[in-house]
């Protein structure tokens, strides 16, 4: 399997004027919409078009990030099948899917960190931190 592509279809982004940072929690959550069978336009491979929704949430209500987009999959031939009879019942198969939440996390993180800095909104994950007397 060979992830070819990825697009966002929407980022709504909102924020509470009087954010609360007191004991904040964040939840992140990715729901798989739709899987469909997709043709490369260069090529004319068939593909696996995957539609998703990224969330991340703040407590209180006071904040979220919400991401739409596709992730188009260049499948190995046997693949193709298992993967589109497999989502007949919501499911994609184990193997695909780890690979796939991790890409689309990592895309969405890098643009939900610009995001998070431009309404002032603690990060969603723990920065890594230097700290003194580390090792050399």
């Amino acid at each position: 399997m060979k992830i070819v592509g990825f697009n966002l279809l929407k980022i709504n982004v909102e924020r509470k004027e009087k954010f609360e940072d007191e004991k904040l929690s964040v939840s992140q959550n990715i729901n798989i919409k739709d899987v469909s069978s997709d043709k490369i336009l260069l090529g004319g491979e068939d593909a696996i078009k995957v539609k998703f929704n990224f969330l991340i949430d703040y407590s209180n209500n006071s904040a979220k990030l919400d991401f739409e987009g596709n992730v188009i999959i260049l499948p190995e031939k046997d693949d193709l099948k298992q993967f589109l009879k497999a989502w007949k019942d919501k499911k994609i198969p184990e193997e695909f899917r780890i690979p796939i939440f991790n890409f689309i996390v990592g895309k969405c993180t890098i643009k939900a960190l610009s995001l998070e800095d431009e309404l002032a909104l603690p990060l969603h994950f723990p920065m890594p931190r230097l700290q003194e007397g580390g090792a050399n």
